[in-house]
């Protein structure tokens, strides 16, 4: 039975912004800043574990490609945070792999020393037994 929802990166030409042969790049349909970019390999796979040597080179090439766009706008980041949700227990949503580019700006949030570290609390940070 095909599948009643169809992935929406498989079917995104539309909402292209950079793209190479076997990848592309698109803006964040919720951005969590301005300029918050996806990068999104053509072929579809789920994780990041399965691209090819290729697709994981051009998915970086894009990364290049869009910080290089970003920091010519207007309001250049100040910095970026960049990362890939795997699986459900990480936050993947859509399971078509992409690899957020999510520009930072100075006093976007109080505190952003530790990054992506700071995605959990710290009392959470331990191994699960």
């Amino acid at each position: 039975m095909p599948d009643p929802s169809p992935c929406i990166f498989c079917n995104a030409e539309h909402r292209i912004h950079l793209a190479n042969a076997l990848a592309f790049a698109t803006r964040d349909a919720a951005p969590v800043s301005p300029g918050h970019t996806l990068v999104v390999p053509r072929r579809h796979c789920e994780s990041p574990f399965e691209l090819t040597p290729d697709e994981a080179l051009a998915c970086f090439a894009l990364l290049r490609d869009v910080r290089a766009e970003l920091m010519a706008s207007g309001r250049p980041p100040d910095g970026f945070n960049v990362g890939v949700n795997v699986g459900a227990a990480g936050g993947q949503s859509v399971p078509h792999v992409h690899v957020h580019v999510i520009p930072r700006y100075r006093g976007d949030v109080a505190e952003p020393r530790g990054g992506i570290r700071n995605i959990l609390p710290f009392h959470h940070r331990h191994h699960p037994t």
